[in-house]
């Protein structure tokens, strides 16, 4: 290698987006942002780069070592945007205070955000967030409504086998004060959270060894969260189940009523019952994960990371104010989501986002063949013309390695009358069309 030259290579985590996949997440993203803008969340953008403190208050030392956090030129102390959550808390007390929006107000926001922490498979080190929040309500019905978000959104995507999980993070609190170590709760969160993905065991010894729960308490624990309704013969059985805890105090009867209040209401809308359950090992660990949370995962893939999370807040806004501030919040891991999508074989390879590639016969004919190729990008048919005028082999070894459906060979013998040769690359059909118009309605 030269001296005056750089290795070119990439930052471990971080990654090139191929044409190909970012196709795909384009076509991806417009279905998404049509679905949630369909159930009025208006768009906003939040800064990359926030002050550190910003990002950082209250939160917990295991999500501070994943931040991005640096000196700027101005030695001012700056991190890239973790989520996009606590910008959100930021960006709504400043915007209240300028008045420049109002209460209730939903959004969405749809940018890339950074973590330092370990690259594995689907994931990484940079990603794209799609977030809809619901914010300043209490009702049930923003919890109801984020579920049917999360489903519809899904179902947009061409996502048919999927399973949301529900648990009120209250009952979960309530459990815990009950076992006296509501302390140790966000640490037990955390822990209980990875029983999908490691042995149960695991998950028992480390909540023993490392957080000191008594034998007896973990047992309570590990039973309370495999309360899951596929060990019941039905919903109704489970429901009956867990009534069993309304006895307990009037809280805990207000709390699991609140769950069988969002069922009932799911019940009555036309989302079918096998997309959603509950699941009391759904914890989500943090500390201002306050009611109910939500965690979205592809049937055949149960092993896979969950494709969309939500939750509650009540209190992140008191970093930056006294109001009393409450919303719903979830998000879709899109580059999750697409990886999921290959692995399943449900991508559809796009090397150009043009369907039509016109062959170059003659460059002598090249007004012609860029008059042709205006008029079809006029009506919204997305067009390539070759580039250089070769042999017609090497314009369909081209037009087959990039996936386009379709080759239109212009003769020199039909130019003049607009008439066509159009071959269908997909079954390899090749038929002649004699005007513009009826060109354009086999494209389309």
């Amino acid at each position: 290698m030269s001296k005056n030259t750089v290795q070119a290579r990439k930052l471990n985590g971080f990654r090139d987006i191929l044409p190909s996949l970012a196709i795909q997440k384009i076509e991806m993203l417009k279905k998404i942002s049509e679905t949630f803008q369909s159930f009025w969340f208006a768009p906003i953008e939040t800064p990359h780069l926030e002050y550190a403190d910003v990002l950082v208050w209250k939160w917990s030392d295991e999500i501070q070592k994943e931040l991005y956090r640096f000196e700027d030129h101005w030695k001012r102390d700056v991190a890239l945007r973790f989520d996009q959550t606590v910008p959100l808390a930021r960006f709504t007390v400043e915007n209240l205070r300028l008045q420049n929006i109002s209460l209730p107000f939903k959004r969405y926001a749809i940018w890339n955000v950074f973590r330092w922490e370990r690259a594995q498979k689907w994931r990484y080190r940079e990603f794209t967030q799609c977030d809809f929040d619901f914010i300043w309500t209490k009702s049930l019905a923003s919890d109801v409504e984020i579920i049917q978000v999360i489903y519809s959104t899904l179902k947009n995507i061409w996502i048919e086998k999927f399973t949301i999980s529900l648990n009120n993070r209250k009952i979960m609190n309530w459990f815990f004060e009950y076992l006296w170590v509501l302390e140790k709760s966000e640490w037990i969160l955390r822990i209980v959270d990875k029983i999908a993905k490691i042995w149960e065991e695991k998950v028992e010894k480390e909540l023993i060894e490392t957080e000191k729960i008594s034998f007896e308490n973990v047992k309570k624990i590990l039973e309370f969260v495999n309360l899951k309704e596929e060990n019941f013969s039905d919903k109704k059985e489970f429901f009956e189940k867990i009534s069993e805890y309304k006895n307990f105090s009037e809280k805990i009867k207000n709390w699991v009523e609140e769950l069988e209040k969002i069922y009932e209401i799911l019940w009555k809308l036309d989302i079918p019952k096998n997309f959603y359950k509950v699941d009391f090992s759904i914890a989500r660990g943090l500390w201002y994960y306050t009611w109910m949370v939500y965690e979205t995962t592809l049937d055949d893939l149960p092993w896979m990371w969950s494709v969309c999370s939500g939750w509650r807040y009540d209190d992140l806004t008191k970093s930056f104010s006294n109001d009393d501030i409450s919303w719903v919040w979830a998000s879709i891991w899109l580059d999750r989501l697409l990886a999921a999508l290959d692995e399943l074989g449900l991508s559809e390879e796009k090397k150009s986002p043009a369907k039509v590639l016109i062959a170059n016969m003659d460059e002598k004919f090249l007004w012609e063949i860029f008059k042709i190729w205006e008029k079809l990008r006029k009506n919204w048919i997305f067009t390539e013309i070759y580039p250089e005028s070769v042999k017609l082999q090497k314009q369909f070894k081209f037009a087959d390695k990039q996936k386009f459906e379709f080759i239109l060979i212009l003769w020199e013998n039909e130019i003049k009358d607009w008439s066509f040769t159009l071959k269908n690359l997909k079954n390899g059909e090749q038929e002649g069309v004699w005007d513009f118009e009826e060109l354009v309605r086999k494209l389309k």
